[in-house]
């Protein structure tokens, strides 16, 4: 029989999503800030000393698991920048699914938004990479509508960063919740907007 030895890098990579993925169901159940490294570790059938061999702390554990749900929303945005259809319709279909993801993660489950509040509050740096991979992401979709012509030609970057600040409300959780009570306007409406400001004049 071949035995196939993994490299222990790759065992550890491994070892280190079982303990983000099993941070964030405990993270739904009881909440982040309840949720101990002991907590972590019994549900693993290990000791805390062993995730203190990937993790130093618990506030790493806290930032892994935020990291890895908005990268699920980045990489969701991502494929869409990268897909076929037109430019306009990748925009909306970005800015759309976005809201939705976010939607689901943070404003139907509050324990987890509560980890988002602790994040902005307590500037965590993964926000500000956040919003720089999306304000990216947009940078695409709008770069590709301005070669083709179906944007009228101009900085692709600042138009990237006017279109996220535009339609910040329907991407960040905080202001999702804040605005709950007022659906107007709406993202496909926000959307339009900025689509209009993007076209190239008759």
């Amino acid at each position: 029989m071949i035995r196939v030895t993994i490299p222990s890098s790759e065992r550890e990579g491994a070892q280190r999503c079982k303990i983000i993925a099993t941070a964030e169901k405990l993270f739904r159940e009881i909440g982040y800030q309840k949720t101990t490294v002991a907590d972590i570790a019994r549900a693993l059938g290990m000791s805390p000393a062993n995730i203190y061999r990937f993790f130093t702390a618990k506030s790493e554990i806290n930032q892994a698991v935020a990291r890895q749900m908005m990268s699920e929303v980045e990489e969701a945005a991502r494929e869409i920048a990268l897909g076929s259809g037109s430019a306009a319709e990748r925009l909306r279909a970005l800015v759309m699914t976005i809201e939705t993801m976010n939607a689901a993660r943070y404003l139907s489950d509050r324990k987890l938004h509560d980890m988002v509040e602790a994040a902005l509050n307590e500037n965590w740096p993964i926000i500000a990479e956040h919003i720089e991979n999306i304000d990216l992401t947009i940078e695409i979709v709008i770069a590709s509508g301005m070669k083709s012509g179906e944007f009228a030609a101009g900085d692709a970057k600042l138009a990237a960063r006017l279109a996220h600040t535009a339609c910040v409300r329907y991407c960040h959780p905080r202001l999702m919740v804040e605005c709950a009570e007022r659906p107007e306007p709406s993202s496909a409406q926000m959307v339009d907007f900025c689509l209009r400001a993007l076209r190239k004049p008759a």
